[in-house]
């Protein structure tokens, strides 16, 4: 069956300089959290691409048989779409699309450099609720989107999450937690410090775990998980600019 794509969750693409940024959404959601910060991007002059990650965008139903590879795949087609026309990748993302993001920089060291943003490696509250809902029949279960601190932001996310995507998303992110410290390219780590879907911790397993030698967290002191839609947005988009000028 085909689904259609909603309204506002569709892959965008701003054509600009030699530069080339990857935004990356998150787990359940839409490249809707993901277009401040493109935006913003583009008008740096940069070139930007927000692909929408198999399954999102359009129905748990579809999203429950897309795989962890699936995703895996999806962002290495952005990098190679923009490696067409720029010399210098940076990949950002929110999430899982941080974790993907991590995955990114362990497999392609040519890229530049990484902003992860509440990127997710370890969870063992979902990994305790996998293994319980894994020995039942319960197909879906209630969605985590829209963990915004703001008031009045909505994310476009799924109402409710696929079991079977929670063993994809704990599956690819222990394979990325595996391999952090293949990681040498400069990360600029984003970190809310209260996260209702990731644990906080997470930021500093990464930090602690990469080679990288410039690398830096940067606290959201007024946003939650989603904090590309959040409080904190332009200093998300602000400090990721000067983070990628300064390597450009």
């Amino acid at each position: 069956m085909n689904y259609e794509v909603l309204e506002g969750a569709e892959e965008f693409f701003y054509e600009g300089n030699h530069v080339g940024v990857l935004v990356i959404h998150g787990f359940t959601g839409s490249t809707q959290s993901m277009h401040y910060l493109g935006e913003r991007f583009a008008e740096a002059g940069f070139t930007v691409f927000g692909p929408r990650l198999t399954g999102h965008g359009t129905d748990p139903e579809d999203m429950e048989r897309a795989s962890y590879e699936d995703w895996m795949k999806d962002v290495e087609k952005g990098l190679t779409k923009l490696q067409e026309t720029c010399s210098d990748i940076f990949v950002c993302g929110l999430s899982m699309g941080g974790t993907l993001t991590l995955y990114l920089a362990e497999n392609y060291p040519e890229i530049k450099g990484i902003m992860p943003i509440n990127a997710a490696v370890y969870m063992p509250d979902m990994i305790e609720n996998y293994e319980t809902l894994s020995q039942s029949e319960t197909r879906f279960v209630e969605g985590i989107g829209s963990d915004i601190k703001q008031a009045g932001i909505k994310e476009l996310a799924y109402s409710k999450t696929p079991v079977k995507s929670m063993s994809d998303i704990l599956l690819l992110s222990r394979l990325v937690r595996d391999n952090l410290s293949k990681i040498t390219a400069p990360a600029l780590i984003f970190k809310s410090t209260e996260d209702h879907v990731v644990p906080p911790e997470n930021s500093f397993q990464i930090y602690e775990a990469i080679s990288s030698v410039g690398k830096e967290i940067v606290e959201l002191e007024n946003s939650y998980h989603v904090a590309t839609l959040d409080a904190d947005k332009e200093l998300i988009a602000d400090r990721s600019i000067q983070f990628i000028t300064a390597r450009i």
